[in-house]
């Protein structure tokens, strides 16, 4: 397996503790067997946006740890005990191409949401099967003018939107991945930014202001069409987290399965006839992506080994390998007895199918799989993908019926 590149372990307090500071001295034993250096961190002004970040698995922590290593003031929510018995203890464990290190800051720690309060922005970073209830318990601690701002994969800005007003919803795509090990760890497994919006497409100073935030994280794209960008993401999250929970593992070793990527494309073809049938116009994925490109023609569904679905699988192949590192999180919910999301990812695709008149059955399987795995009535390893391969070969049949033959 795959490990980060772990150089010298250091832990990261604010500057505002003070040289003489017990807490800004304290040395933490290296991980990777390197001496620690001690970095101090400048606070943010007191005018700064007032920050609650609620969730705190992967992609959570890392950008709550991120802030607190800029200086920036934050409310944390762990929801677990555990983890905010580690952070107290530790710090912040991150994990990213800037080696591992330990972070310390002006952070408050809390397990359940304030009773009171008021925050600029609240980032819901909690998975998709809590988002509505974090919502709901977040809404009242919106400060005048303050947000929502949704982390999680799929059409979470409509379902924010019924709670709290599209006008206090702020969507953040996030194209990298991470991961939470053990509580209080928190490792990046990919580079990538953020893609922010809105549902009405309007850019503005609060926008802005979240966007010089996340930077400390990311590249941050201001897009003005967060639907379309939100249903890109869609249909590859179909592909690489559902086929990654059904195989389970990780990207790179998956997509070396040529089976594999005939069902990814297949997937995200069904996907994006559906968008297509919404009215949505696609964006590229992290700026190169073109799910409109990836998605088979007519003739690709139907024919086999054409050079244009050869590109398409040389395309896998090199995001195969760029995020080869990345588990499904999907996998990882399963794993710890939750519930897995794919309801709100393929299975969003095929409900929104149903209400066009059209059909998206590969996606139905995979939802009908993945509810199995984790009845553990099916096993989540390559055989079940390469079952689910043969189940779905269906000769000269519309991919917006039945799922196409392979290359």
């Amino acid at each position: 397996m795959d490990t980060p590149d772990i150089r010298a372990c250091e832990e990261v307090v604010p500057a505002s503790e003070g040289p003489t500071s017990s807490a800004a001295l304290r040395a933490i034993a290296p991980l990777s067997g390197s001496a620690c250096a001690d970095t101090l961190v400048s606070p943010a002004p007191p005018s700064a946006p007032r920050l609650l970040v609620v969730g705190c698995g992967g992609i959570g922590g890392v950008i709550a740890a991120t802030l607190v290593e800029q200086g920036q003031r934050l409310t944390v929510v762990t929801r677990r005990a555990a983890i905010t018995e580690a952070i107290r203890l530790r710090g912040f464990d991150l994990r990213d191409e800037l080696g591992q290190r330990r972070i310390r800051g002006e952070v408050e720690l809390v397990e359940e949401l304030p009773v009171e309060g008021s925050w600029d922005f609240v980032f819901l970073a909690v998975p998709p099967t809590g988002l509505v209830e974090a919502a709901r318990g977040a809404a009242p601690l919106l400060a005048k003018g303050g947000a929502l701002v949704c982390f999680q994969n799929g059409l979470a800005e409509e379902r924010l939107a019924r709670i709290v007003g599209p006008e206090r919803v702020i969507g953040a795509v996030v194209a990298w991945g991470a991961s939470s090990p053990d509580p209080g760890v928190f490792e990046r497994t990919s580079a990538g930014g953020f893609t922010l919006g809105r549902l009405d497409g309007e850019v503005g100073e609060q926008l802005e202001s979240l966007g010089r935030i996340l930077e400390a994280i990311g590249p941050v794209e201001l897009s003005t069409n967060l639907r379309g960008a939100r249903w890109s993401k869609l249909a590859l999250n179909c592909a690489v987290s559902s086929l990654g929970t059904i195989g389970g593992d990780r990207l790179g070793v998956l997509m070396r399965h040529r089976f594999v990527r005939r069902l990814a494309l297949e997937v995200m073809t069904e996907a994006v006839v559906v968008a297509r049938a919404e009215g949505v116009r696609l964006e590229k994925v992290a700026g190169t992506l073109d799910l409109e490109w990836v998605a088979l023609t007519d003739a690709e569904r139907s024919g086999a080994g054409s050079p244009s679905v050869m590109a398409k699988h040389a395309l896998l192949l090199a995001v195969g390998a760029r995020y080869r590192r990345l588990r499904s999180s999907m996998l990882a919910a399963i794993e710890r007895g939750r519930e897995p999301p794919v309801d709100y990812l393929n299975g969003e695709v095929v409900d929104r199918a149903m209400r066009h008149g059209i059909g998206a059955p590969l996606n139905a399987r995979i939802r009908e799989l993945v509810h199995a795995i984790a009845r553990r009535e099916e096993r989540s390893e390559v055989s079940t993908l390469r079952r689910l391969y043969d189940e779905t070969r269906y000769p000269g049949a519309n991919a917006a019926q039945k799922s196409p033959p392979p290359a």
